[in-house]
């Protein structure tokens, strides 16, 4: 268990200051854990906090400087320098979630080929280091296919269905890297669902209630807590879930996206090591949030149950409808006034049409109450 001996209290190093950096920090300056965040660029997000700095994080000097003082360091995103900050770090200074477990995730090809030799059900798919290994997995699987950019793809971007050899072609030079990319079965799936583990070093750990997960455009529009299903069911995703992560030997907050099949099967589509989109519900509506729980597993503290603290809670994200900077809010007063509706701006510097600039959480005893309230506070504002 991490705690400073000068102060009584742990600092937190997190790379990273975007929104995740942001409510990251905010849970850890609750527990009056010290904060230090570094981005490359500046942030918005993390600008309202003391311990934000900004620097080359490629830089071993900043990546140094950094760690000194850092008790335990996390990540925002899987991208982040983990390895490159342990390379330079304190001795005694821990890194969580490992070097070696994002390198597992980070890499979509090695993700998936590692849940499918741990035995955890994917769905069917290849890596294909050259076009006419791709075509030949395509016709092996089955059209359509989605093709998956390895490294660096999110909210859609670096992907593309293909329903034919033309399509593969066609997608072949903007997604490929030098190692090639994957080819996976296109999933007619019931819907999408999500369930966040927490888990400390040593594999203690929470599992969240079943998220459905409601996408527009490839980018998450609302998130419904819990998901519409039968407990024996809602069971064996939790439980893929959290023999997911552990065979990852994740730690933090790991988010476990996942399909329902029209058969009842339960699939792994890709894991997060990081608190998620999915689970800013709980802020509001768990016991303990993603986020707090996040910083407790990565300081090795006592879990906190991630139970909801009413029958239900929807989270609807708030996207931009613009391009420029800074960003002009229209209809926070009208989102403030609808009862019950809990409003979050993340505070970037910088607004496009797509772009993820907050989210609305409604919490309630009525489904359908809970979804409308946070659909119309969501709606009510402009970015």
């Amino acid at each position: 268990m991490v705690r400073s001996s000068q102060t009584g209290f742990p600092t937190l190093g997190i790379l990273g200051g975007g929104q995740l950096g942001k409510m990251m920090a905010a849970a850890a300056t609750q527990l009056s854990v010290d904060v230090r965040l570094l981005s490359p660029k500046a942030a918005g997000p993390m600008q309202p906090f003391a311990g934000a700095q900004t620097g080359d994080w490629t830089d071993p000097d900043v990546l140094r400087s950094f760690a000194d003082g850092c008790d335990v360091i996390t990540v925002e995103s899987e991208w982040a320098p983990a390895a490159e900050a342990a390379a330079v770090a304190p001795e005694d200074t821990a890194i969580w979630p490992s070097p070696d477990t994002l390198a597992l995730i980070k890499d979509k090809g090695v993700q998936k080929q590692h849940l499918a030799e741990a035995g955890i059900p994917v769905p069917d798919f290849q890596r294909c280091a050259s076009l006419d290994a791709a075509l030949d997995a395509a016709d092996a699987v089955g059209y359509p296919v989605v093709l998956k950019q390895y490294r660096g793809a999110y909210d859609g971007y670096g992907n593309a269905t293909a329903q034919g050899p033309d399509d593969v072609r066609a997608a072949w030079p903007e997604l490929a890297a030098d190692d090639g990319l994957m080819v996976e079965r296109f999933m007619n799936f019931k819907r999408e669902l999500a369930v966040r583990v927490a888990r400390r070093p040593g594999g203690n750990h929470v599992v969240s209630p079943v998220a459905y997960t409601e996408q527009d455009g490839h980018i998450c529009h609302a998130v419904v807590v819990p998901a519409e299903m039968n407990p024996a069911q809602a069971d064996t995703a939790r439980q893929v879930a959290k023999d997911a992560v552990d065979a990852v030997d994740g730690v933090g907050l790991t988010a476990v996206e996942l399909f329902e099949m029209p058969d009842g099967r339960i699939l792994v589509n890709e894991l997060a090591p990081r608190p998620h989109n999915t689970g800013h519900y709980s802020i509001e509506g768990a016991h303990t949030s993603q986020f707090e729980n996040h910083v407790r597993a990565v300081l090795d503290w006592p879990l906190g149950t991630p139970d909801l603290v009413a029958p239900f809670a929807v989270m609807v994200n708030i996207l931009g409808t613009r391009e420029g900077s800074p960003p002009r809010t229209a209809g926070l007063d009208t989102a403030l006034s609808v009862s019950g509706a809990h409003v979050h701006i993340y505070g970037k510097p910088d607004v496009r049409p797509g772009r993820k600039m907050g989210h609305v959480t409604v919490v309630g005893d009525d489904r359908a109450t809970v979804r409308q309230r946070a659909e119309e506070a969501a709606d009510a504002i402009r970015l």
